[in-house]
Protein backbone atom coordinates (compact mmCIF):
# COMPACT_ATOMS: atom_id res chain seq x y z
CA UNK A 1 0.00 0.00 0.00
CA UNK A 2 2.82 2.36 0.94
CA UNK A 3 4.66 1.56 -2.29
CA UNK A 4 1.54 2.31 -4.31
CA UNK A 5 1.12 5.66 -2.51
CA UNK A 6 4.74 6.53 -3.24
CA UNK A 7 4.21 5.75 -6.91
CA UNK A 8 1.12 7.97 -7.04
CA UNK A 9 2.96 10.84 -5.36
CA UNK A 10 5.94 10.37 -7.67
CA UNK A 11 3.61 10.45 -10.69
CA UNK A 12 2.02 13.68 -9.48
CA UNK A 13 5.43 15.25 -8.99
CA UNK A 14 6.52 14.32 -12.51
CA UNK A 15 3.26 15.68 -13.96
CA UNK A 16 3.70 18.98 -12.13
CA UNK A 17 7.22 19.40 -13.49
CA UNK A 18 5.86 18.94 -17.02
CA UNK A 19 3.24 21.73 -16.69
CA UNK A 20 4.70 24.88 -18.27
CA UNK A 21 4.95 27.91 -16.03
CA UNK A 22 2.42 30.65 -16.72
CA UNK A 23 3.78 33.37 -18.98
CA UNK A 24 4.94 36.46 -17.12
CA UNK A 25 2.59 39.37 -17.82
CA UNK A 26 4.24 42.24 -19.67
CA UNK A 27 3.66 45.98 -19.67
CA UNK A 28 3.17 47.91 -22.90
CA UNK A 29 2.57 51.58 -23.63
CA UNK A 30 0.04 52.76 -26.22
CA UNK A 31 0.68 56.42 -27.09
CA UNK A 32 -1.45 58.55 -29.42
CA UNK A 33 -1.13 62.03 -30.89
CA UNK A 34 -4.93 62.18 -31.05
CA UNK A 35 -7.50 63.27 -28.51
CA UNK A 36 -10.11 61.30 -26.55
CA UNK A 37 -12.86 63.60 -27.88
CA UNK A 38 -12.18 62.46 -31.44
CA UNK A 39 -14.66 59.61 -32.13
CA UNK A 40 -12.21 57.54 -34.17
CA UNK A 41 -9.77 57.36 -31.29
CA UNK A 42 -12.35 55.66 -29.11
CA UNK A 43 -12.14 52.76 -31.57
CA UNK A 44 -8.34 52.71 -31.63
CA UNK A 45 -8.41 52.73 -27.82
CA UNK A 46 -11.00 49.95 -27.76
CA UNK A 47 -8.64 47.75 -29.77
CA UNK A 48 -5.86 48.32 -27.24
CA UNK A 49 -8.13 47.53 -24.30
CA UNK A 50 -9.44 44.38 -25.97
CA UNK A 51 -5.87 43.21 -26.60
CA UNK A 52 -4.99 43.73 -22.93
CA UNK A 53 -8.08 41.78 -21.87
CA UNK A 54 -7.37 38.92 -24.27
CA UNK A 55 -3.68 38.57 -23.41
CA UNK A 56 -3.60 39.44 -19.72
CA UNK A 57 -0.86 41.99 -20.33
CA UNK A 58 -0.96 45.56 -19.04
CA UNK A 59 -1.40 48.39 -21.56
CA UNK A 60 -0.87 51.93 -20.32
CA UNK A 61 -2.57 54.38 -22.69
CA UNK A 62 -2.24 58.12 -23.22
CA UNK A 63 -3.51 60.84 -25.58
CA UNK A 64 -1.50 63.98 -26.37
CA UNK A 65 -3.85 66.15 -28.43
CA UNK A 66 -1.25 67.10 -31.04
CA UNK A 67 1.30 68.22 -28.41
CA UNK A 68 4.57 66.88 -29.84
CA UNK A 69 6.70 67.66 -26.77
CA UNK A 70 4.20 65.91 -24.51
CA UNK A 71 4.20 62.81 -26.70
CA UNK A 72 8.00 62.73 -26.86
CA UNK A 73 8.09 62.91 -23.07
CA UNK A 74 5.57 60.07 -22.81
CA UNK A 75 7.68 57.76 -25.00
CA UNK A 76 10.81 58.56 -22.99
CA UNK A 77 8.87 57.95 -19.76
CA UNK A 78 7.89 54.52 -21.08
CA UNK A 79 11.55 53.76 -21.79
CA UNK A 80 12.52 54.90 -18.29
CA UNK A 81 9.83 52.62 -16.87
CA UNK A 82 11.48 49.73 -18.75
CA UNK A 83 8.43 49.01 -20.89
CA UNK A 84 8.32 45.63 -22.57
CA UNK A 85 7.16 47.39 -25.72
CA UNK A 86 5.77 50.66 -27.04
CA UNK A 87 3.25 51.38 -29.80
CA UNK A 88 2.98 55.00 -30.85
CA UNK A 89 1.72 57.24 -33.60
CA UNK A 90 4.01 59.80 -35.23
CA UNK A 91 2.85 63.32 -34.24
CA UNK A 92 5.01 65.24 -36.74
CA UNK A 93 7.40 64.02 -39.48
CA UNK A 94 10.81 63.37 -37.93
CA UNK A 95 9.67 64.14 -34.39
CA UNK A 96 10.44 60.68 -32.98
CA UNK A 97 13.62 59.84 -34.91
CA UNK A 98 15.99 60.28 -31.96
CA UNK A 99 13.64 58.68 -29.46
CA UNK A 100 13.24 55.62 -31.66
CA UNK A 101 17.04 55.34 -31.72
CA UNK A 102 17.00 55.37 -27.92
CA UNK A 103 14.38 52.63 -27.85
CA UNK A 104 16.30 50.45 -30.28
CA UNK A 105 19.52 50.96 -28.28
CA UNK A 106 17.65 49.85 -25.15
CA UNK A 107 16.22 46.82 -27.01
CA UNK A 108 12.66 47.99 -26.38
CA UNK A 109 10.39 47.16 -29.34
CA UNK A 110 8.71 50.31 -30.65
CA UNK A 111 5.93 49.88 -33.19
CA UNK A 112 4.57 52.77 -35.23
CA UNK A 113 0.80 52.77 -35.87
CA UNK A 114 -1.80 54.97 -37.58
CA UNK A 115 0.61 57.63 -38.89
CA UNK A 116 3.86 56.40 -40.47
CA UNK A 117 7.25 58.11 -40.47
CA UNK A 118 9.81 56.39 -42.74
CA UNK A 119 12.54 58.62 -41.27
CA UNK A 120 12.32 56.82 -37.93
CA UNK A 121 13.67 53.27 -37.55
CA UNK A 122 10.61 51.69 -35.94
CA UNK A 123 10.49 47.90 -35.61
CA UNK A 124 7.36 47.88 -37.79
CA UNK A 125 4.38 49.95 -38.91
CA UNK A 126 0.68 49.09 -38.72
CA UNK A 127 -1.85 51.32 -40.46
CA UNK A 128 -2.62 53.07 -43.70
CA UNK A 129 -0.38 54.63 -46.30
CA UNK A 130 -1.39 58.27 -46.00
CA UNK A 131 0.33 59.42 -49.19
CA UNK A 132 -1.52 56.74 -51.16
CA UNK A 133 -4.79 57.64 -49.44
CA UNK A 134 -4.32 61.26 -50.50
CA UNK A 135 -3.68 60.22 -54.10
CA UNK A 136 -6.76 58.02 -54.10
CA UNK A 137 -9.01 60.79 -52.73
CA UNK A 138 -7.81 63.28 -55.34
CA UNK A 139 -7.97 60.73 -58.16
CA UNK A 140 -11.48 59.71 -57.07
CA UNK A 141 -12.71 63.28 -57.52
CA UNK A 142 -10.97 63.54 -60.89
CA UNK A 143 -12.06 60.15 -62.23
CA UNK A 144 -15.68 60.72 -61.20
CA UNK A 145 -15.65 64.06 -63.03
CA UNK A 146 -16.32 65.94 -59.79
CA UNK A 147 -13.38 68.36 -60.23
CA UNK A 148 -11.49 69.66 -63.25
CA UNK A 149 -8.75 72.09 -64.20
CA UNK A 150 -9.15 75.46 -62.52
CA UNK A 151 -11.39 74.15 -59.71
CA UNK A 152 -10.77 74.86 -56.02
CA UNK A 153 -10.86 72.17 -53.31
CA UNK A 154 -11.13 72.89 -49.59
CA UNK A 155 -9.21 70.57 -47.23
CA UNK A 156 -9.96 71.07 -43.51
CA UNK A 157 -7.71 69.27 -41.00
CA UNK A 158 -7.61 69.13 -37.22
CA UNK A 159 -3.90 69.89 -36.79
CA UNK A 160 -2.03 71.55 -39.69
CA UNK A 161 1.53 70.24 -39.93
CA UNK A 162 0.76 66.93 -38.23
CA UNK A 163 2.13 63.84 -39.97
CA UNK A 164 -1.16 62.50 -41.29
CA UNK A 165 -2.27 65.71 -42.99
CA UNK A 166 1.18 66.48 -44.41
CA UNK A 167 1.43 63.05 -45.99
CA UNK A 168 -2.12 63.13 -47.32
CA UNK A 169 -1.52 66.55 -48.87
CA UNK A 170 1.61 65.19 -50.54
CA UNK A 171 -0.46 62.53 -52.30
CA UNK A 172 -3.23 64.97 -53.21
CA UNK A 173 -0.76 67.50 -54.64
CA UNK A 174 0.76 64.84 -56.92
CA UNK A 175 -2.65 64.49 -58.61
CA UNK A 176 -4.02 68.04 -58.47
CA UNK A 177 -0.77 69.86 -59.26
CA UNK A 178 -0.36 68.67 -62.88
CA UNK A 179 -4.08 69.23 -63.50
CA UNK A 180 -4.11 72.83 -62.32
CA UNK A 181 -6.56 72.16 -59.50
CA UNK A 182 -5.94 74.44 -56.50
CA UNK A 183 -6.70 73.83 -52.84
CA UNK A 184 -6.41 75.28 -49.34
CA UNK A 185 -5.75 73.49 -46.05
CA UNK A 186 -7.40 75.11 -43.00
CA UNK A 187 -7.18 74.36 -39.28
CA UNK A 188 -10.22 72.88 -37.54
CA UNK A 189 -8.73 71.93 -34.08
CA UNK A 190 -9.52 68.81 -32.03
CA UNK A 191 -12.59 70.26 -30.31
CA UNK A 192 -15.82 69.06 -31.94
CA UNK A 193 -17.76 72.28 -31.36
CA UNK A 194 -14.89 74.41 -32.60
CA UNK A 195 -14.46 72.17 -35.64
CA UNK A 196 -18.08 72.77 -36.64
CA UNK A 197 -17.86 76.52 -35.97
CA UNK A 198 -14.73 76.97 -38.06
CA UNK A 199 -16.00 74.83 -40.91
CA UNK A 200 -19.33 76.68 -40.96
CA UNK A 201 -17.54 80.04 -41.03
CA UNK A 202 -15.25 78.97 -43.87
CA UNK A 203 -17.97 77.44 -46.00
CA UNK A 204 -20.28 80.41 -45.44
CA UNK A 205 -17.56 82.73 -46.74
CA UNK A 206 -16.34 80.54 -49.61
CA UNK A 207 -19.27 78.34 -50.63
CA UNK A 208 -19.35 79.86 -54.10
CA UNK A 209 -15.85 78.74 -55.03
CA UNK A 210 -15.55 75.40 -53.21
CA UNK A 211 -16.06 72.67 -55.83
CA UNK A 212 -15.17 69.75 -53.56
CA UNK A 213 -14.01 68.97 -50.01
CA UNK A 214 -11.39 66.49 -48.82
CA UNK A 215 -11.56 65.82 -45.07
CA UNK A 216 -7.97 65.19 -44.00
CA UNK A 217 -9.06 63.84 -40.59
CA UNK A 218 -11.94 61.86 -39.11
CA UNK A 219 -13.24 64.68 -36.97
CA UNK A 220 -13.67 67.07 -39.91
CA UNK A 221 -15.18 64.50 -42.27
CA UNK A 222 -17.56 63.36 -39.53
CA UNK A 223 -18.75 66.97 -39.12
CA UNK A 224 -19.83 67.45 -42.74
CA UNK A 225 -23.58 66.85 -42.18
CA UNK A 226 -23.77 69.30 -39.27
CA UNK A 227 -21.86 71.90 -41.28
CA UNK A 228 -23.88 71.42 -44.47
CA UNK A 229 -27.16 71.60 -42.56
CA UNK A 230 -26.15 74.88 -40.90
CA UNK A 231 -24.88 76.47 -44.12
CA UNK A 232 -27.78 75.23 -46.24
CA UNK A 233 -25.82 72.87 -48.49
CA UNK A 234 -27.83 69.88 -49.71
CA UNK A 235 -26.41 66.34 -49.61
CA UNK A 236 -24.37 65.80 -52.78
CA UNK A 237 -24.30 69.49 -53.69
CA UNK A 238 -20.58 69.67 -52.86
CA UNK A 239 -18.67 66.38 -53.37
CA UNK A 240 -16.81 65.16 -50.26
CA UNK A 241 -14.20 62.45 -49.75
CA UNK A 242 -11.90 61.76 -46.80
CA UNK A 243 -11.61 59.73 -43.65
CA UNK A 244 -14.43 57.39 -42.68
CA UNK A 245 -13.56 55.70 -39.37
CA UNK A 246 -16.60 56.95 -37.46
CA UNK A 247 -20.33 56.31 -37.30
CA UNK A 248 -20.85 59.96 -38.20
CA UNK A 249 -19.14 59.43 -41.53
CA UNK A 250 -20.64 56.03 -42.34
CA UNK A 251 -24.06 57.65 -41.86
CA UNK A 252 -23.01 60.62 -44.00
CA UNK A 253 -22.02 58.25 -46.80
CA UNK A 254 -25.28 56.33 -46.49
CA UNK A 255 -27.27 59.58 -46.61
CA UNK A 256 -25.36 61.20 -49.47
CA UNK A 257 -23.44 63.90 -47.59
CA UNK A 258 -20.07 62.21 -48.22
CA UNK A 259 -19.25 60.43 -51.49
CA UNK A 260 -16.57 58.09 -50.15
CA UNK A 261 -14.92 57.39 -46.79
CA UNK A 262 -11.55 55.89 -45.97
CA UNK A 263 -11.60 52.93 -43.59
CA UNK A 264 -8.44 52.18 -41.62
CA UNK A 265 -9.50 49.31 -39.31
CA UNK A 266 -8.91 51.33 -36.10
CA UNK A 267 -9.55 48.55 -33.56
CA UNK A 268 -7.57 46.00 -35.55
CA UNK A 269 -4.72 48.48 -36.03
CA UNK A 270 -4.17 48.85 -32.28
CA UNK A 271 -4.64 45.12 -31.69
CA UNK A 272 -2.12 44.10 -34.36
CA UNK A 273 0.40 46.78 -33.33
CA UNK A 274 0.40 45.52 -29.75
CA UNK A 275 0.63 41.92 -30.99
CA UNK A 276 3.76 42.79 -32.99
CA UNK A 277 5.27 44.57 -29.98
CA UNK A 278 4.60 41.49 -27.85
CA UNK A 279 6.08 39.22 -30.48
CA UNK A 280 9.21 41.38 -30.67
CA UNK A 281 9.46 41.44 -26.87
CA UNK A 282 9.54 37.63 -27.01
CA UNK A 283 12.50 37.70 -29.36
CA UNK A 284 10.72 37.32 -32.71
CA UNK A 285 11.44 40.43 -34.82
CA UNK A 286 8.51 41.47 -37.08
CA UNK A 287 10.52 42.30 -40.21
CA UNK A 288 7.39 43.51 -42.04
CA UNK A 289 4.71 46.21 -42.00
CA UNK A 290 0.94 45.70 -41.96
CA UNK A 291 -0.93 48.07 -44.29
CA UNK A 292 -4.65 48.57 -43.68
CA UNK A 293 -7.41 50.53 -45.36
CA UNK A 294 -10.26 50.52 -47.90
CA UNK A 295 -12.22 53.31 -49.60
CA UNK A 296 -15.96 52.70 -49.35
CA UNK A 297 -19.00 54.27 -51.00
CA UNK A 298 -22.71 54.06 -50.27
CA UNK A 299 -23.03 50.46 -51.49
CA UNK A 300 -20.64 49.12 -48.84
CA UNK A 301 -20.92 51.77 -46.10
CA UNK A 302 -23.32 49.60 -44.10
CA UNK A 303 -20.55 47.04 -43.56
CA UNK A 304 -18.43 49.58 -41.69
CA UNK A 305 -21.44 51.14 -40.00
CA UNK A 306 -22.23 47.75 -38.42
CA UNK A 307 -18.62 47.27 -37.30
CA UNK A 308 -18.48 50.70 -35.65
CA UNK A 309 -21.87 50.27 -33.98
CA UNK A 310 -20.90 46.87 -32.61
CA UNK A 311 -23.70 45.04 -34.44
Amino acid sequence: MLTRLRLVLYGLLVALTLIPAAAQAKTFYWISHGGPADPVWTYFLAGAKQWAKDTGNTVNTSFHNGDVASQQEAVRAALSAKADGIVTTSPDPGSLVEIVKEARAANVPIINFNTPDPKANFNAYVGGDNVTFGKHWAQYLVDKGLVKKGDFVWMPVEIPGATYGVQEEEGIKSVFGPLGITYEVTEATLDQAEVINRMVDYLTAHKGKVKAIIGLGDLVTGSIKRVFDQVGVKPGEIPVVGWGNSLDTTQEVLNGYVNAGQWQDPQATSYVALSLANMAASGIPPGFNVITGALYEKDTAEVYDKILSGK
